[in-house]
């Protein structure tokens, strides 16, 4: 039977559910006005200029894309004062994850991550068959100092998103300092910070990119969610020309496609629609925040574009009411948050909706 044939790495994998989409709730409910707060995506769409650009070159799109992605290694060279040679570009940030553990991931090391966090970090290593060494959150924030006394000499990776999916917190400029002083040479931090853009202007949010010239260290960054491209998929990585390389040498060549590409170029360009869509984001927060402390329910303040709440019940059970009104957000369960969900900032008219639908369910 072929199931004998199956790596014995893969029989440990719980395969990653994401958000439900608009249109498989459509089919299921029979539903036609939907909203999605789930997946953290940009409710204003992508950038207008985004959006031109792609429609230019559509003609195009019978050529193979540039592999390379020179024009967009270029801008964010130019964006960030570093070099092309910096970075490296995947099909989303999720694949540089991938490509950084099937770079330097044998049978047997250990990965350390926190619980919980992004699930990927744990699917992906156990497919690679690391070790995993969870570390819990520490009021709902990584607990670096227990992840740092964590590492062994098997230790290959520890994965540090900040801020953190889907509990919203970040480790600060001090924290971060202390925990990188005195990091095993031979073990890679891998900083994933999906949501730099919701939390750079935080006063204490920390500046990775200054442990680039001297430690082994890959900072990943999304397109998807400040800047509205989550459906074409496009990510970065930002390392050492050294670390970039040999991740380079299995990244599957053609892996972004030539829209991703000139929508990401031309999206990273557009500030004032980055800035727009920052302030409908932190003014949704101060919206929903108000009403959840109305509705006496605990939420983890954050500084994404998504919020954790304690519904203080089945948050399974919320979901699906939610679902029947035509409001989709995702239930924490796979996380062990059973009581949980996490809503994404929407427009103010979602937001509205959001909350009524809430206020509704809580209640039946």
């Amino acid at each position: 039977m072929i199931r004998h044939s199956v790596r014995k790495h893969i029989w440990q994998v719980k395969p990653y559910k994401p958000g439900k989409p608009i249109e498989e709730v459509q089919r299921e409910l029979g539903l036609k006005d939907i909203i999605k707060l789930a997946s953290n995506e940009n409710p204003l769409g992508p950038s207008p200029k985004a959006l031109e650009a792609i429609k230019a070159y559509l003609p195009k799109i019978n050529r193979y894309p540039e592999s390379n992605c020179f024009y967009l290694k270029r801008a964010l060279a130019k964006h960030f004062n570093l070099t092309p040679a910096n970075f490296i570009i995947g099909n989303g940030s999720d694949e540089i994850i991938v490509l950084a553990l099937r770079t330097f991931i044998n049978p047997g090391d250990e990965v350390i991550v926190a619980t919980p966090t992004f699930l990927i970090y744990e699917i992906q290593s156990q497919a690679c068959g690391a070790r995993i060494v969870s570390v819990p959150l520490k009021d709902f924030r990584y607990d670096l100092r227990k992840m740092k006394k964590a590492i062994t000499r098997r230790t290959k990776i520890v994965f540090i998103a900040n801020p953190d999916n889907p509990a919203g917190t970040y480790v600060n400029e001090d924290k971060v300092k202390e925990f990188m002083n005195g990091i095993p040479k031979k073990t890679l931090v891998f900083f994933d910070e999906a949501y730099f853009e919701f939390a750079k202007n935080s006063r204490d949010y920390p500046n990775t990119l200054k442990f680039l010239r001297n430690r082994n260290v890959i900072i990943t960054r999304s397109f998807s969610k400040a800047y509205g491209l989550a459906g074409i998929r496009v990510g970065y990585g930002i390392s050492s020309p050294e670390i970039i390389n040999y991740l380079e040498r299995i990244r599957e060549p053609f892996n972004v496609n030539t829209l991703a590409q000139v929508a990401a170029t031309v999206a990273l360009k557009d500030k004032s629609f980055l800035r727009r869509t920052i302030k409908i984001t932190e003014e949704g927060k101060k919206i929903l925040y108000r009403q959840f402390d109305k509705l006496g329910l605990r939420y983890i303040p954050s500084a994404t574009n998504f919020i954790l709440v304690d519904v203080d019940r089945d948050g399974v059970k919320v979901f699906r009411s939610l679902l029947k009104e035509g409001i989709i957000v995702r239930e924490m369960k796979p996380w062990g948050l059973d009581n949980f969900i996490r809503v994404t900032v929407g427009t103010a008219k979602e937001n509205k909706r959001f909350i009524k639908a809430l206020k509704k369910a809580i209640n039946c």
